[in-house]
């Protein structure tokens, strides 16, 4: 069995693989195997994953997988909508967005896939 290295961040040594990946299960923090480098906005403490389990990142472009009323207004945002240049927030919505016809919108990670 090889043995694995040390999470870069807390240096734990409870370090499993996940495909191409390492991820510690203390703190969560991801990153590639052989590098050291973290996945992308790991340093800032923001990760969000898609329904899939697709990591998100500031900028991507991504596809509303279920109806999803509009607090205060009649409008819905209907499944197959593509939003462009995400923003990753902290919070229980943690995507910002402008969604063209409805204006600026908090999403849940969960309710999207990256497209």
């Amino acid at each position: 069995m090889s043995e694995l290295p040390p999470c870069p961040k807390c240096h734990s040594v409870y370090v499993y693989e996940d495909r191409a990946s390492l991820v510690c299960p203390e703190c969560g923090h991801e990153w590639i195997a052989g590098t050291d480098t973290s996945v992308p906005d790991a340093d800032s403490g923001l990760i969000a994953k898609d329904v899939h389990g697709t990591l998100l990142t500031d900028g991507d472009s991504v596809v509303v997988i279920k109806d999803l009323k509009v607090k205060g207004s009649s409008s819905a945002v209907k499944v197959g909508t593509k939003v462009k240049n995400i923003r990753l927030v902290e919070g229980d919505h943690n995507i910002d967005c402008k969604i063209s016809g409805i204006g600026e919108m908090k999403l849940k990670s969960e309710f999207i896939r990256k497209a």
